[in-house]
């Protein structure tokens, strides 16, 4: 249930039967001090400044048209005209005892389903996943697990970079390494190294350059000996990236890859649509579309070249041929896009040019989620110290080294089987919340001291939340899966942190239509510190608590558990009863 749904709803009627326009919101959030409630409603001073109106006198005439029924213990009236609601504690405690054990938490599953397709990932076959590829991988992934949470239907998109003139080169390099023997999975095993092996040969030997780029020919038109090699480079390629997904507790499989080679029989089929409607025009013997719409300061057009002079198709193109795709088969009502910041004019004119040429009808939402840099302690994007790109796998893997050096320190009573379990789990668990609890649109600094501390806003710190509540149903002797109690809310911290269990599918609705994952971090760190001062001020096992009281107390210690795994789990972060 969604508390403030719940009550905007009843505000909102409540503003309508006092006479106020109905495009008038109720402007209902959380309050963000203590003592105006738990709820505040803000929707008078706007709708007073409309009707030229005295809003405390307008704030009145709502409450005297709300029924909030037992959800309430009182209302008033703050200030110029906020509206205050203090929740009943009877009601806050009925609505925490209905979520214990509940899987879903009081999320309902949305009565408006929605044809989600996610594009995100997308790293280029041609090379190893760098740490570039992290962040639109990670936060692209959390999005799906809550959207299908939710109860959506999610479309993944891996749009991986299978397809261009590269590939002549690459196909023309493992050729010669076939030919000498070599198994194709062996000839790829260092992609990098691969890549900078063929990109030398391209450029200091002059009949391997013609023969790439006759390949590149011969690819586009289906050679079959071609197509056989470039199919066994995607494979290949495909398999590191896999390794990396589920290294990652990433939920993106083969299937989802749908390559920019997969729209190349339509990339004519697009020119020559845009050619139709007047849209593409021959410019210095390339085709290119011209967007009044994107025009610069000085009022020139943006150009969108879809062809170059040679004949040969751009991104703009595929991501065109995409989205026709998108649209026609699999039947979108929203696509969204996890692609850095640095391409966001790219995406723009490919949304504007898609709409213009009525490739994607008004009816289904574009959305390009642009995100910042990962940058290194200098404070400049994240590279080796020999200023090349850091392989994604090295990181991981150090990761979980660090983490099982930490681990072996603050508990060497695991067994050797439980250390290796909870340092992948917390390494990994430590990168990928490094980078989901920081604002997406904003840059963050690589640190390794901070990602992996046990204290603050991070994974360790949150895992740990979990496994010492886990810890306290086995000195209970407790299965808190069975466990039936009554919940009360006596205390002040009892009540603070209840209130915060209940929010999460207000909190889910935030991250899914703005898509912050932050936001999802920022509630479960709230959490975890709510149940500190809960487990503080609220003893659950001495001996002077009586048996009500402490099933009251496990109860709301279980309901606290549930949140921290489903909202880990949602984020893609694995939890362990141990730590």
């Amino acid at each position: 249930m969604n508390i403030r749904d719940l009550l905007n709803d009843k505000v909102q009627q409540a503003m309508q039967a006092a006479g106020i326009p109905a495009d008038c919101g109720a402007h209902l959030a959380p309050s963000k001090k203590a003592g105006f409630g738990d709820y505040q409603a803000n929707g008078a001073m706007g709708a007073a400044k409309l009707m030229k109106s005295n809003p405390r006198e307008l704030a009145q005439n709502i409450l005297d048209h709300l029924d909030l029924g037992d959800i309430v213990e009182k209302t008033e009236i703050a200030g110029p005209g906020f509206i205050n609601i203090h929740l009943n504690e009877a009601w806050l405690a009925q609505q925490t005892q209905q979520v214990l054990n509940d899987e879903r938490l009081g999320q309902q599953k949305t009565s408006s389903a929605q044809n989600i397709v996610v594009d995100y990932s997308s790293p280029n076959l041609a090379k190893e996943m760098h740490v570039g590829h992290l962040r639109s991988t990670i936060i692209g992934d959390a999005l799906v697990r809550v959207l299908e949470f939710q109860g959506h239907h999610v479309v993944r998109q891996n749009h991986v970079g299978d397809w261009g003139t590269q590939f002549g080169m690459l196909i023309a390099e493992l050729e010669d390494q076939l030919q000498d023997g070599e198994a194709a999975e062996f000839a790829l095993k260092d992609l990098e190294g691969f890549y900078q092996l063929s990109k030398k040969h391209f450029d200091d030997d002059e009949d391997f350059a013609v023969r790439a780029r006759e390949y590149v020919v011969k690819l586009q038109s289906g050679d079959e000996h071609v197509l056989k090699l470039w199919a066994q480079f995607k494979k290949v390629s495909l398999q590191h990236s896999e390794e990396i997904y589920q290294q990652l507790n990433v939920t993106l499989k083969g299937e989802h890859v749908r390559g920019e080679s997969a729209y190349n029989d339509d990339l004519s089929k697009v020119l020559a649509e845009l050619q139709t409607q007047g849209l593409a025009k021959e410019d210095q013997g390339a085709q290119v579309v011209f967007l009044e719409e994107l025009a610069d300061k000085e009022g020139n057009p943006s150009p969108v070249i879809v062809q170059k002079k040679g004949g040969g198709f751009l991104y703009a193109t595929s991501d065109l041929a995409a989205l026709r795709y998108r649209t026609n088969f699999l039947k979108a009502d929203r696509i969204l896009y996890f692609i850095d910041a640095r391409q966001s004019l790219h995406m723009n004119q490919v949304f504007t040019l898609a709409r213009k040429a009525n490739f994607v009808p008004d009816s289904i939402a574009l959305e390009h989620h642009a995100f910042g840099t990962m940058m290194g302690p200098d404070g400049k994007p994240f590279k080796t110290r020999s200023g090349g790109t850091v392989k994604l796998a090295e990181v991981l893997d150090e990761a979980v080294e660090r983490a099982a050096a930490l681990i072996a320190e603050k508990d060497p009573d695991l067994t050797e089987e439980e250390k290796v379990d909870v340092a992948q789990k917390v390494g990994i668990g430590a990168v990928k919340y490094a980078d989901l609890s920081k604002t997406r649109t904003n840059d963050y600094i690589f640190n390794w001291e901070s990602m992996l501390s046990f204290e603050g806003n991070t994974a360790p710190y949150l895992q740990y939340a979990y496994a010492r509540i886990q810890s306290i149903f086995r000195k209970a002797e407790i299965d808190a899966t069975t466990l039936e109690c009554s919940i009360q809310l006596k205390q002040e911290q009892e009540k603070a942190l209840a209130l915060k269990l209940l929010q999460l599918p207000e909190v889910l609705e935030q991250v899914t239509r703005e898509a912050y994952p932050h936001v999802l971090c920022a509630y479960l760190y709230d959490v975890a510190s709510l149940f500190m001062k809960f487990y503080e001020a609220c003893p659950i096992l001495k001996d002077d608590v009586d048996s009500e009281t402490r099933t009251s107390r496990l109860g709301i210690a279980q309901v606290t558990a549930q949140t921290l795994k489903t909202g880990l789990d949602l984020l893609g972060i694995e939890t362990m009863n141990k730590m």
